[in-house]
């Protein structure tokens, strides 16, 4: 015991101080500026918690576009980290800095970790977790990723609450397990009304919950981001000049992309 309590009236004093202490999974919250998806997350999501969004190969742009910029809604000025293994880097390619920057993130505050496997990918997500001077952090996994089981999902949540910086796991191509995240996403890209001069419309989003450990799952949103505000809106946000709605007035654009570049030319890429 490293407190020794001296008499009865101490110990309830100790106790009364007890009650008046924060509960210890209340936690700090950033909002998406989607009003819908944040009263439904009692005000956003949580700071310093693990959060896990899926997406499927060809969903990669969009996974990895939302979390970076949940991450830096998370985190403010503060730097991000994207950590990826060496084999996720040679299939998904290197970000754009172009595109990064068309979405409102700066790549000079992204700093990128290549590792082996995942055993060292995991390794080095709890140390950088530990470090509250971290904006947020991206992690990277494909496919079935066996190592991140529960206990690993664990350590990586113990130290994210520690430190109070959020985490954010790509689980590309992968299938939902048990783990200690504290949300879990399905994510895709979403149709985009084009800009006026039918030019490329915002990044668009379509979520669905797939489970909240604190709370009801299931719903899905739409999400528009507006770069110029720094938040997310919804599909009332995109309107024709007189006033109009007009998510639905053009074919769909995915606007979600977040550019990669692995290499190729275009004409690899078109093939």
């Amino acid at each position: 015991m490293v407190e020794s309590i001296p008499s009865l009236a101490a110990l309830k004093r100790h106790i009364a101080s007890l009650d008046r202490a924060p509960a210890r999974d209340a936690c700090a919250r950033f909002a998406t500026g989607h009003a819908p998806l944040d009263d439904a997350l009692g005000g956003g999501l949580a700071c310093g918690r693990v959060h896990e969004l899926f997406g499927e190969g060809d969903e990669e742009g969009a996974v990895a576009g939302l979390a970076l910029l949940w991450a830096q809604l998370a985190g403010g000025d503060a730097p991000l980290l994207w950590l990826r293994t060496q084999g996720a880097a040679r299939v998904g390619g290197a970000p754009y800095g172009p595109g990064l920057a068309a979405l409102g993130l700066d790549p000079a505050r992204l700093l990128i970790g290549t590792m082996a496997d995942d055993a060292m990918l995991l390794r080095a997500g709890i140390d950088a977790l530990r470090c509250p001077a971290l904006g947020g952090l991206v992690m990277e996994l494909r496919g079935r990723a066996p190592l991140l089981d529960l206990t690993a999902s664990r350590r990586l949540a113990l130290a994210a609450e520690a430190s109070g910086v959020t985490a954010l796991l790509l689980r590309i191509g992968g299938a939902p397990t048990p783990s200690a995240a504290d949300t879990r996403w399905r994510v895709t890209a979403a149709p985009s009304a084009p800009l006026p001069g039918n030019g490329p419309g915002r990044a668009a989003f379509a979520l669905t919950l797939l489970r909240r450990r604190a709370g009801s799952d299931g719903q899905a949103w739409r999400l528009v981001w507006d770069r110029d505000r720094g938040s997310f809106g919804d599909a009332g946000d995109e309107r024709h000049d007189d006033g109009r709605d007009r998510a639905d007035a053009y074919a769909p654009l995915s606007g979600a992309e977040l550019p990669l570049s692995a290499g190729r030319s275009a004409a690899d890429r078109a093939a």
